[in-house]
């Protein structure tokens, strides 16, 4: 517990909540994805939130599912598809690099705080990645910094992805608009696949267990009314989007109630007066 009472101390233990999330995934006998580290990785801080959070939060453990299921769709797919180097911004915890089929061929690059990357360094020691994996601390909120990473990088691949997950939530408009406009001075930073929620459900989860990030510092901010077209103006535009609610209802993880109302006319489709959130993979706009 930090001095305000929350289980949450700051961003980086999103990361641990969220891997055992993963790790409760795993552990069903129908899992739909496996993360033999996720539970490793959370240890006892991330067993101490799951168990502190509301109850609402605990409930909520299908669009985690989903949201994971659909972003380990969209980077396999684009690998498929040529995609030679991976570069994942606020990777926290995640554990791709290893469970994931990928090829020995791949370049896969994560960013985050120096002191999470460290201590999953520590923690993943002795297990071999299944490509090539590198580390490189930074903070992304560093702006000279974060674009003379993207040119470097930028020089060193053909075709890129960029992943973030559970980080555009996090950051006011204006650093979402700043962070897409660097990625795509990148040209060849070609796809982007990043996670969305909209301002129904954005506030939603403000006045529900959004309250314990706020106590701790990490407030949830991003939810555009624009939904997918935010990025439009920045050089990228949606190519697929994928509703966390209509992944869930195919994966046979929500509730009775979500359940019917996943089967709605439209209920996968973002709407800003909508609970919604989804999975977007978005490509470079032909002027970008």
């Amino acid at each position: 517990m930090d001095g305000t009472g929350s289980p949450i101390r700051g961003v980086a233990d999103t990361a641990r909540w969220v891997a055992i999330y993963r790790a409760l995934e795993t552990e069903r006998p129908d899992a739909v994805f496996r993360d033999p580290y996720a539970r490793r990785l959370a240890g006892q801080q991330g067993e101490a939130i799951m168990a502190a959070v509301p109850a609402s939060a605990r409930k909520a453990a299908w669009a985690f599912v989903a949201r994971t299921f659909n972003f380990d769709d969209f980077i396999q797919e684009q690998v498929r598809s040529g995609v030679t180097l991976v570069v994942n911004l606020a990777a926290g915890l995640d554990t791709r690099p290893y469970r994931l089929p990928l090829p020995r061929t791949l370049r896969w690059v994560e960013v985050d705080q120096p002191e999470l990357l460290a201590e999953k360094t520590a923690a993943m020691a002795g297990v071999e990645p299944v490509c090539a994996l590198e580390r490189i601390p930074l903070d992304l909120a560093d702006e000279a910094s974060r674009r003379a990473l993207f040119r470097r990088l930028d020089a060193e691949g053909r075709n890129t992805l960029v992943v973030t997950e559970g980080l555009l939530v996090y950051l006011t408009e204006a650093q979402v608009g700043g962070l897409a406009g660097d990625l795509a001075a990148c040209p060849n930073f070609r796809f982007w696949v990043t996670d969305l929620m909209s301002p129904a459900l954005l506030r939603i989860v403000q006045n529900d267990w959004g309250r314990t990030l706020r106590e701790a510092g990490a407030p949830l901010q991003f939810g555009p009314a624009e939904g997918p077209a935010f990025f439009a103006p920045f050089g990228w535009q949606a190519a697929e989007v994928r509703g966390a609610l209509t992944t869930a209802g195919k994966l046979n993880r929500l509730p009775l109630l979500l359940r019917v109302l996943s089967k709605l006319p439209g209920s996968g489709t973002f709407h800003p007066r909508r609970p919604w959130s989804g999975a977007c993979l978005l490509t470079r706009t032909a002027t970008s």
